[in-house]
């Protein structure tokens, strides 16, 4: 592989507007907040990364003034400078730091799509080239839809019809306490065999063993996260209380965190996020370990824009990712995204990879510049707006 040396690095703060709101038992963000990192090589070639922190400290600690911040004064000089053989030497580079799992994926995700683009393969044969031959990329993704949590059942049951009619074949429910077992059955009521899963985003407690009992009869894929976002101990204790097989996702941040999962037989899934464990280096780390256990896994979203969607697809697209993954059609999300062409759902519910070398799509600067305009314009912290290194 070609090498490439970091010259500059842009960090750029952006806000998008959501084509629907995705609502969840952890709350509602006002719009799709990120920062996306650049990454310029001496060549002049050019990496995207995305960090898809949100406002919030909800579903991670992190947001984008803890990323702004950790990025620019901390991680983004540990590479400035450097020359990188594989982007698997990234995480060694950043170790100084400890945690901001979000931060560190944006700058390794950066330099995937750099050095991917200096030796003209895309970025899922990058991926590919760190796995047995047996591994190379499908070209597809197969994918599925999460719906928020709505004012009814009938409201959810509208929606699903529409994706369903749009060609999504899983269905992901977000749930609550006192929005869950109503709205199983209610669903099931209607659409006895479709293929559905309840993300409950840690919203339960062991205490509610019983409760959590009554999904089993809703011949579900999977119930994701019930317990606390960073519990695997009592998710083992809940686990064989359960037929529904459970996914864990909050909870592993590192190969090892999965190991000890394993051990103590705490899931049964795993819905891998690239950023919640530093990026794709760790990512494939922990994809040879679902092959060599058997543990069915998909590639879980953050509502990431182009940059990072491109980046998922790629590793979705790899033949160890088993199941329907969180990565829908830019039309879900985004009218229009900030990155050329299009993600289109096709047949039997995929979306293609990209072929051209590194994330396979362009980005729109306008556009760029348009979205961190709109997070100046809605900037809810009272730090840095933009930063250039």
């Amino acid at each position: 592989m070609q090498s490439i040396t970091v010259k500059h690095i842009r960090l750029h703060p952006i806000a998008m507007t959501l084509v629907e709101r995705l609502r969840t038992s952890f709350g509602e963000e006002p719009f799709k907040a990120a920062v996306l990192v650049e990454l310029e090589t001496d060549n002049g070639i050019v990496g995207w990364g995305e960090s898809s922190a949100e406002i919030n400290p909800g579903y991670s600690y992190e947001t984008v003034g803890t990323a702004l911040h950790v990025l620019s004064e901390f991680l983004v000089p540990l590479l400035l400078g450097k020359t990188i053989n594989d982007a698997t030497e990234v995480p060694a580079l950043l170790d100084s730091v400890r945690g901001h799992p979000l931060a560190k994926h944006a700058l390794e995700a950066a330099v995937w799509d750099a050095l991917a683009k200096a030796n003209g393969v895309s970025l899922a044969e990058a991926f590919a080239r760190h796995l047995p031959p047996e591994h190379k990329p499908k070209g597809y993704a197969t994918v599925g839809v999460s719906i928020g949590i709505q004012p009814s059942v009938e409201a959810t049951l509208v929606i699903i019809e529409k994706r369903l009619g749009q060609g999504y074949e899983r269905i992901k429910l977000k749930i609550k306490p006192d929005w869950d077992v109503q709205l199983a059955a209610g669903v099931r009521a209607k659409y006895p065999d479709i293929k559905m899963m309840l993300d409950a985003n840690s919203a339960y407690t062991l205490a509610d063993v019983e409760h959590l009992k009554q999904f089993d009869e809703f011949n579900l894929l999977m119930i994701e996260q019930p317990l606390g976002y960073n519990d695997i101990y009592e998710h083992s204790k809940l686990q064989p209380q359960l037929k529904t097989p459970i996914c864990l996702d909050e909870s592993i941040h590192s190969a090892n965190d999965f190991r000890l999962a394993l051990d103590l037989g705490a899931c049964r899934i795993l819905n891998l996020k690239p950023a919640r464990v530093s990026g794709y280096t760790e990512s494939l780390e922990i994809y040879r370990l679902c092959v060599e256990n058997n543990i069915p896994l998909w590639i879980g979203g953050l509502l990431e824009t182009g940059v990072g969607r491109a980046a998922n697809l790629a590793f979705a697209s790899l033949p160890g990712v088993t199941l329907p993954c969180d990565i829908s059609a830019t039309d879900r999300y985004y009218n229009p995204d900030i990155t050329e062409p299009p993600f289109v759902l096709g047949e039997h519910s995929r979306i293609a990879a990209p072929t051209a070398p590194g994330i396979g799509v362009e980005v729109q600067r306008a556009r760029v510049d348009t979205a961190v305009q709109r997070w100046r314009t809605e900037y809810p912290y009272r730090t840095m707006y933009n930063v250039v290194l």
